[in-house]
């Protein structure tokens, strides 16, 4: 009776620690409407990418007045009511150590790579794996897409996946397998993970905006971008070009990162390298990844991905705010992302 009775506690809590990650942690921008705030300018906003009370306090006000039909007055309207609605002040170091109590870890499928990111690629932040080709990146990316569905009892999110595909690498058929892995249904996973071709770097922006309309409508917990830099390298060319393209790799990166903290949503990007012959004489490794400083400063943490022998891949900590250097190593298999030897 006692060891039920103990069960039946650790279920209940469980639940609650389920309950508690899983709650809405934004404001609608609709809730500006009991602030003053008309229905006719908040649908400009909503129509601009701000669907909550906290992407208007993100937002610049110099972008505010850019909205057709948002003057001067107006944008300082909708900032004094969202200040109302959301604290975006000075708060305690333990108010802090409260806030991250609500950040899930997504398993990676491999334990020793969870241990690697301290439990798994973390939400409210962005994580970057970079690398040669065939190296494990779209395949963890892949691996994410379905653990990301299980309860947070087995090392998921408890949300639906946005899939952001520039490459053209998105396989159905590999979601499938890895879904009958975690002895999930195929069909259910592929129906919560919404998929979108982005041809180029506007239309990589206006996805992100209809990926910040459905999270306001369903519980998500992951948006994956493979790869971030491809339509980048495509579109802007040569150095003559080079500002014009940071310019815009930052402005996607910091909506991202925006994402990332309004809905408590984990974002894994994937990005390319390219040769540094003078790196080799310093380091040993002709490679780092592409993006430069502007990439380096938004991504939470970046892992550098590397192939092993045969399908054994290694991936290094090359920078994280928190977590050591070390390196782990895991495997490609049917299944996803797994241990070496499983």
């Amino acid at each position: 009776m006692k060891q039920r009775a103990s069960k039946k506690r650790d279920v209940e809590e469980e639940e609650k620690v389920e309950e508690m990650n899983t709650e809405q942690v934004y404001n609608p921008i609709d809730n500006l409407q009991s602030h003053g705030i008309n229905a006719a300018d908040i649908t400009k906003l909503r129509q601009a990418g701000l669907c909550t009370v906290m992407s208007v306090l993100m937002c610049p006000k110099k972008d505010l007045v850019n909205i057709k039909g948002i003057t001067d007055q107006k944008a300082e309207k909708i900032f004094e009511a969202a200040q109302k609605i959301e604290s975006g002040g000075f708060c305690t170091g333990l108010q802090v150590v409260e806030k991250r109590k609500k950040i899930k870890k997504i398993s990676t499928g491999s334990t020793a790579l969870d241990t690697l990111l301290g439990g798994g690629v973390e939400t409210q932040a962005i994580t970057e794996a970079f690398g040669e080709f065939r190296t494990g990146k779209t395949q963890l990316a892949n691996t994410l897409c379905v653990v990301a569905q299980l309860p947070l009892s087995r090392g998921g999110g408890s949300g639906k996946v946005a899939f952001i595909d520039t490459e053209g690498t998105f396989r159905p058929e590999r979601i499938w397998k890895i879904a009958e892995r975690f002895e999930l249904n195929p069909d259910e996973v592929l129906n919560n993970i919404v998929y979108a071709r982005a041809h180029s770097v506007d239309s990589l922006n206006t996805l992100l905006l209809q990926a910040a309309a459905l999270m306001l409508e369903e519980p998500f917990t992951l948006l994956i971008v493979d790869s971030i830099m491809a339509p980048f390298r495509a579109e802007y060319s040569g150095r003559g070009e080079l500002a014009e393209r940071q310019q815009m790799l930052n402005r996607v990166l910091n909506r991202l990162q925006k994402l990332a903290e309004q809905f408590n949503i984990a974002i894994y990007i994937t990005n390319q390298v390219t040769a540094d012959p003078g790196a080799a004489m310093a380091y040993g490794d002709t490679k780092k990844p592409v993006g430069g400083n502007i990439m380096a400063h938004a991504s939470t943490t970046r892992l550098y991905m590397k192939k092993g022998k045969g399908d054994q891949r290694i991936c290094r900590m090359y920078d994280s705010p928190s977590l050591p250097e070390a390196d782990a190593m895991f495997q490609l298999a049917e299944g996803g992302i797994i241990d070496v030897g499983e």
